[in-house]
């Protein structure tokens, strides 16, 4: 089992799923995201289900989320200085969050014009987590082929900090028009096939 998750301290992966380290492959990130085709995620998780042959991917976000927060304020803020006409901040932080506007402005959309802020992060968890099992499957062939033989199941769950507990998403809603795709949006790097093969040899 590999699990994707969010490098947020209050969802530790082997915690959650009462598990020992080393019985999940964990990889972790802010905001369990996949919104530049991180090349380190996508080619560890291809070596995940090649040499280690695991059988399901979870991609997995969690209520209260920092990053789904950040992203939300980053993509008003920019709606906002689009009205006035004042530039957008540029650190560095500022760009990663900025690559989540499409999953908050989905959120906002679904949720109307009207919803506060905190709505929309607490809704963005959940469209990211879907979001981030379309990118993987769009961006990795490996992980698509095996998805669509059945060899691998790729599904999503949010964790709740407060509760405990995991709701299991299921798989993508629009999993077999996903997997109907020829051809990712970008082109594969080749040095996702460099990162599967220099982690095979030093492990």
């Amino acid at each position: 089992v590999a699990v994707l998750g969010c490098a947020d301290s209050r969802a530790p992966i082997e915690i959650v799923f009462d598990v020992k380290p080393g019985d999940v492959f964990v990889l972790r990130n802010a905001g369990n995201t996949l919104s530049h085709a991180e090349g380190s995620v996508v080619g560890s998780l291809e070596y995940c289900v090649g040499p280690l042959k695991a059988k399901l991917i979870v991609v997995l976000g969690h209520t209260k989320c920092g990053a789904m927060m950040g992203a939300t304020q980053t993509m008003l803020n920019a709606q906002k200085a689009e009205k006035t006409g004042t530039p957008a901040k540029q650190s560095a932080l500022e760009k990663l969050l900025a690559g989540l506007g499409p999953v908050t402005e989905q959120a906002q959309w679904e949720l109307g014009s009207g919803a506060s802020a905190d709505e929309i992060a607490a809704h963005v968890v959940k469209v990211n987590v879907m979001a981030g099992m379309e990118r993987l499957l769009i961006y990795s062939e490996p992980i698509r082929e095996k998805v669509r033989s059945g060899e691998v199941q790729l599904h999503g769950a949010v964790y709740d900090i407060t509760t405990g507990k995991v709701e299991f998403l299921g798989q993508h809603p629009r999993l077999p028009l996903i997997l109907g795709m020829q051809a990712g949006l970008i082109n594969t790097d080749k040095s996702l096939e460099a990162i599967v093969e220099s982690t095979a040899q030093g492990a």
